[in-house]
Order: structure tokens, then sequence, then C-alpha cells
């Protein structure tokens, strides 16, 4: 039975890293959308870490990429950048990569 709890813990913490590797790809992701955002609109360095950490904190309103893309869309059009929803997911599955290859160089 001993080798079967061992099992089972193995699967539990292998669970566990993958979860908490998923999360962390999508906080680098979004952190990189919300700079990517922030040299279209023009903004300072200060701004632009300011603005990529509120895109951080805009993806726990709700599940799924929605509200990212909809504070994406909207401050884009404040700030008068033409740009749709189409070119803000390319930049978001471009992100997507490249926050993966940074989290998983590191490791």
């Amino acid at each position: 039975m001993t080798m079967f709890d061992d099992r089972e813990r193995a699967f539990e913490a292998k669970f566990a890293r993958d979860g908490e590797m998923a999360f962390r790809v999508t906080a680098r992701r979004n952190k990189l959308l919300g700079q990517w955002a922030a040299e279209r609109m023009a903004l300072t360095p200060a701004e632009t870490d300011a603005y990529a950490t509120s895109v951080v904190q805009a993806d726990f309103e709700e599940v799924g990429d929605e509200d990212v893309i909809r504070k994406l869309l909207s401050d884009l059009s404040a700030a008068g950048v033409d740009c749709d929803e189409g070119a803000i997911r390319q930049a978001m599955a471009d992100c997507d990569v490249e926050a993966r290859r940074q989290l998983l160089g590191s490791i």
C-alpha cells in the first residue's frame, strides 16, 4: 500500500506544480501584454510598470482572458490608439509564447 500512497503523493505534487506554473505563465503573459499596450500608448517607464501591473490584476476579475482583453481595448481606445480585438489576441498569443520561454528557460 505504501507504493500506492507514494504514487498518489507524487501525482498530487505534480498537479500542484503544474497549476503554479500555469498561474505564473499567465501572470507573466499579462505583464508582457501590458508592456506591449503601454508601448503603443507611449507611456513613460514608470507608467509602463504601473500599467503592466494593472493588466495582471485585471485578470482576477473573472475566469478567462476576456477581462484582460476588455481592459486593453478600453484603455487603447481611450488613448487614441487604433487597435482591434484581433490584434490584442495576436499579441496575447505572442506574449504567451514569450512568457513560457522565459519561465521554462529559468527552470
